[in-house]
């Protein structure tokens, strides 16, 4: 049987889960849609996780990050609850060698994340302009009728890049029909538009930033070989695109349960069979005091399995001497 750790990304637009083994290599990865269900999600990526891995395992460890991290952990049973960043970062450091500057750009938000001697130092998170995002390229790929696995390599074979105006997804969507209206061919177009994107990238995240290499790409839009041309073109030095680049906050994860388990032996993870269960999700406002505290209620098959959200720990900490049944 071999010893395994699970990590688990979820965010707006993607949920993300990989299954490490004790040397670091990668059993199973699954990038699935996330939808506005993040609880579908996660069952539907631990059932296929499962089926990817045809031998005996014994999950010790499990961490959680993304914008969903806290609801992972209590549907999961995580051992570890982390931020992106952190993340991210953990996994940059354990897969190229001396990284010190990570650009990572996901479906709905990007950072850029400064690093040396191995710590994190600075870093930036952009979650407002969606001109910045990989939800803008999937959009604008779709109305130009290609395909978004397609629209990087076109992008390579342009030879007059025009210029985009990027700083803002409407504005730039308006300048690439105007381009359009004008005459120029698709590639320059796109080609523009992967300028552009990275342009934005650099003015409103790196500004005032010292970009050194190693520089790692990840996130999904790291597959996009047109936005990592421009980033070269841009910074004027190679950048480098992991392997695993759109799982990397999961795979961090799972360094960071590893790393858990080293000290804490007991994992809290509730077994695979939670995808056999209903979960509902309730929401209630307290009005004991004044906070008015908005409190969320993790169901699982009728028994409450978890609350979080208020200020002063009542309800939360009402389950901490053992899971209530619902009346």
């Amino acid at each position: 049987m071999q010893n395994c750790y699970l990590g688990i990304d979820v965010g707006s637009v993607s949920t993300n889960i990989v299954l490490m083994n004790d040397d670091k290599e990668i059993l199973g990865k699954i990038y699935t849609k996330t939808q506005g269900r993040p609880i579908e999600a996660i069952q539907r990526g631990l059932k296929e996780i499962k089926k990817e891995v045809n031998e005996e395992i014994k999950v010790k460890g499990v961490g959680a990050t993304g914008s969903g991290r806290n609801l992972a952990s209590m549907i999961v049973g995580g051992d570890v609850v982390k931020n992106e960043i952190t993340a991210h970062g953990i996994a940059a450091l354990n897969f190229v060698d001396g990284v010190k500057t990570i650009i990572e750009i996901g479906g709905q938000d990007s950072k850029i994340i400064l690093l040396r001697d191995g710590i994190i130092s600075d870093f930036a998170m952009n979650t407002v302009c969606a001109a910045g995002t990989g939800s803008f390229l999937d959009r604008q790929a779709a109305r130009m009728d290609i395909a978004i696995q397609d629209f990087g390599e076109l992008a390579l074979k342009s030879e007059n890049a025009v210029r985009i105006a990027g700083r803002c997804a409407v504005f730039a969507e308006s300048d690439m029909i105007h381009k359009q209206q004008l005459g120029h061919n698709q590639e320059d177009i796109i080609k523009g538009l992967c300028d552009a994107l990275v342009r934005n990238f650099l003015n409103n995240l790196a500004k005032g930033k010292e970009i050194l290499g190693p520089v790692v790409f990840q996130g999904g839009v790291a597959a996009n070989a047109g936005i990592m041309k421009s980033f070269e073109e841009a910074l004027g030095q190679e950048v480098f695109v992991p392997p695993h680049h759109e799982v990397m906050g999961a795979i961090g994860c799972c360094l960071l349960a590893k790393e858990h388990a080293v000290k804490n032996p007991q994992t809290n993870f509730k077994g695979f069979d939670i995808i056999n269960s209903g979960y509902n999700v309730k929401g209630m406002e307290c009005k004991d005091c004044s906070n008015l505290c908005e409190v969320i209620e993790i169901l699982r098959d009728g028994t409450v399995m978890a609350r979080w959200g208020d200020k002063c720990g009542k309800w939360n900490n009402a389950l901490k001497s053992g899971v209530e049944k619902l009346a």
